[in-house]
Formats: C-alpha cells, sequence, structure tokens
C-alpha cells in the first residue's frame, strides 16, 4: 500500500495552494480529484489582497496579475441615477502588498498551480482519482480510490478535504453540515460587449441596484460577468432562455443589436457550515467546510486563507514534532471566521442588495457614502470586506 503524510482530496485552488505549500515543505504530499483533468470551471473571479499576499509566496501572484485585471476600486450603484458609494482600496497600501481586488477567473489559479505542482518534489497531483471509502485509525487514514486502472488503497498520516461542496469526505465522516439554501436562483451570463465604454464611472466590481431588482457586473480581461435574476412572474427555466437574458441585458444598456452571449449558467446559492474542521485524521478546508453567498467574493478567498492556516499547523506537527492539538486550534481559529465573517458578511451583502424599497435604498447609499467619507470608517470596511480583520482575528486565537 502506498503511504503518504498527506493525501488531499480536491485539485481545485485550496487543495493545489495547500499541496505546494505542504510539499514545498518537504512533506510528501499527494493530491486526488475525480475530474479527468485540471478544473476549467469559471466559479470565483475576485481575489482579495490577503489571498495575493499568500500567493505571492508560492510564487504565484505575478503570474496572476499579468492575467487578470488589477482593481483599485469596487462599487455599489443605483443604475437609474448612477449615483454611487465607491470603495477605494488604496487606502489599505500599508496593510498589505496588494491594496486592490484582481479579476481574474479561479481557472487560471488552478491552471498555474497544477503547472507549478507538477515540477515540485514531494508532491504529486493525480486526475481521474476518486475517492470512495476511508478508514480510520490511529496511525492515520486509510483511503480507498477508483481509477482508471481498477482499486487502490493509500495510507496517509492526515486527509485534507479540500472537496467542494458536495464533499465526498464529509459524508464519509459523517460530518453535518447546518445551513440553508437562498430561494432564489442566480443566472450568471457573460458577455463580450464593454460596459465600461457606456455606463459612467464604472469600476471592474459593481453591485447594482435597478428599478426591476437588482444585476452585479464584474469586469475580467475580455468578457463581463453579468449576474442576473428571474422577474417575478418568470419560472428560472424561462428566466435561463436567451430572449430572457436578452431582455434583461437590454434593461442594463439598450442597444440595437443582441448581445453577443458567451455564457448562461444559473447556481443556487448556500450559507452552510461544518460543525467541526476537524473528524480525526480528515480536517475541512474551504467549500467542504462552509459555502456563502457570492456576494463580496469570499468564498475561494476563505478556502484559500484555510489552507495557508491548516498547512502552517501540518507542517508545524509533521516537520517540528508539534502536538496534534493544533488541529483543534485550527477549528477554533478558522470556524468562526467562517461563521461571523464571510457567511454573516456576505449574507449582509446578499440582503442588501436584494431590498427593492426606495427609500431604505437612498437612506442606505447615504449611509455608505458617509462611511467612505470618514477615513478612518472607510479604512475598517475595507479591512473586514477585504478579508484582512478575519485573518487577524483568526491569528489572535489560541
Amino acid at each position: 500500500m502506498k503511504q503518504v503524510a498527506v493525501l488531499i482530496c480536491g485539485a481545485g485552488p485550496v487543495g493545489l495552494v495547500a499541496g505546494l505549500r505542504l510539499a514545498l515543505a518537504g512533506i510528501e504530499t499527494l493530491v486526488i480529484d475525480k475530474e479527468n483533468q485540471v478544473s476549467q470551471d469559471f466559479r470565483a473571479s475576485t481575489f482579495h489582497p490577503p489571498t495575493l499576499d499568500m500567493l505571492d509566496e508560492l510564487g504565484l501572484t505575478q503570474d496572476l496579475l499579468s492575467e487578470g485585471l488589477i482593481s483599485p476600486t469596487w462599487q455599489i450603484r443605483q443604475h437609474e441615477s448612477h449615483d454611487k458609494a465607491l470603495f477605494d482600496l488604496s487606502v489599505l497600501k500599508d496593510d498589505t502588498r496588494y491594496p486592490f481586488r484582481l479579476q481574474c477567473e479561479q481557472r487560471v489559479l488552478t491552471r498555474l498551480a497544477d503547472a507549478k505542482a507538477q515540477n515540485t518534489p514531494n508532491l504529486q497531483v493525480r486526475y481521474g482519482c476518486e475517492l470512495t471509502h476511508l478508514v480510520q485509525d490511529q496511525s492515520g487514514v486509510t483511503a480507498s480510490l477508483s481509477t482508471a486502472n481498477g482499486p487502490e488503497q493509500i495510507h496517509a498520516r492526515y486527509l485534507i478535504a479540500a472537496d467542494g461542496a458536495r464533499s465526498v469526505c464529509r459524508k464519509l465522516t459523517g460530518m453535518t453540515f447546518t445551513g440553508e439554501t437562498y430561494p432564489e436562483t442566480t443566472i450568471l451570463a457573460t458577455t463580450t460587449f464593454k460596459f465600461e465604454g457606456v455606463l459612467p464611472e464604472l469600476s471592474n466590481v459593481n453591485y447594482v441596484w435597478c428599478k426591476e431588482g437588482t444585476f452585479s457586473l464584474l469586469r475580467l480581461p475580455s468578457i463581463w460577468r453579468c449576474s442576473l435574476y428571474s422577474d417575478p412572474d418568470e419560472t428560472v427555466e424561462q428566466a435561463l432562455e436567451p430572449a430572457a437574458i436578452e431582455r434583461k441585458l437590454q434593461r442594463i444598456v439598450p442597444r440595437s443589436e443582441p448581445y453577443n452571449i458567451v455564457e448562461i449558467r444559473p447556481y443556487r446559492i448556500h450559507r452552510r457550515l461544518i460543525d467541526n474542521y476537524r473528524a480525526g485524521s480528515v480536517v475541512f478546508a474551504g467549500d467542504s467546510a462552509h459555502l456563502t453567498s457570492p456576494s463580496g467574493g469570499m468564498g475561494m478567498n476563505g478556502g484559500i486563507h484555510d489552507a495557508v492556516n491548516l498547512t502552517d499547523k501540518l507542517i508545524a506537527i509533521l516537520r517540528q514534532g508539534a502536538s496534534e492539538d493544533l488541529l483543534d486550534q485550527y477549528t477554533r481559529q478558522r470556524r468562526p471566521v467562517a461563521e461571523e465573517e464571510i457567511l454573516a458578511q456576505s449574507h449582509i451583502n446578499r440582503m442588501r442588495m436584494q431590498r427593492r424599497d426606495a427609500a431604505w435604498r437612498a437612506e442606505e447609499m447615504g449611509r455608505l457614502q458617509a462611511l467612505i467619507a470618514s477615513p478612518e470608517q472607510h479604512r475598517e470596511h475595507l479591512l473586514k470586506s477585504s478579508m484582512i480583520s478575519g485573518l487577524a482575528r483568526a491569528a489572535a486565537v489560541t
């Protein structure tokens, strides 16, 4: 039976970052993924400042910067009037090496991290390799795998569950995943239309109130991502029809010709949290541990922050002889941040954009503009929304 120090289930951003950090510390690591190749999933598109700091330590940030859009501001906006609350990330220049958001597809990170993993000693990434069963004892985890060449078994001292929202590791360990699924379905439509040339003073990240409801416009190097919602009299199936997408985009910017739509994809939004980030020698990170609304771009970033925190502890345990109690500290540090910072802030962001009362929107816009006008409040808000304060909070927990 093959032996490794750490087995990682899931070769997304969380699993690959964890694998690279462990391998660079001299720890033999195997990353497996049931898909047959590196993930091409669109998914997240925003990298927050502290995440760029972390990825810089792996030599990934500069390549990400070359393929993404540096976004020094983001805004909440009223569509009809163009009134806005503009948040300027340059105020974080003393808190991070990267005082901006980077708009870049998640799949760029997985491609870059996978390429680096292929040339990193102590690290192997195997695709088309699915975890089907696991057994724990005092020596660690014995994992049963399904591969193209038949069943295999592998023994690892620790297993990192980075296998996402439908985590097999979570099911096999019997961990509960409490929370809710939001009622609405978000419809992602990407288009090559250049909104920045028509709508005044757009940022690369825009959360927008409009007469009909809400939408968001997130810019990437060659496309805009538009998050849209069903009209009150529409089913999700009807809202996904090309004519319905066209109608919603025409509301944003009316034009005589149709929009060039690259992709249409629906997704449900969840708010869920695992009870404990540790089940013996199995430790959870990313979407296997917490699911949140994408509003604010905290999901992938929070997962990478999990991976860095967890691998710091595994390195201390495996290389320096530290106590396994550090894995319980991992839960104490990261779970409250997920619950009270990531999930709570994303929920607030979502609820803010879902409110349709015009008087409330005007009052909220005034409140946000006043906050921005106060240098101290502006910075504190950005420390929170950029996830810097959550990392500081976690680091203070012993």
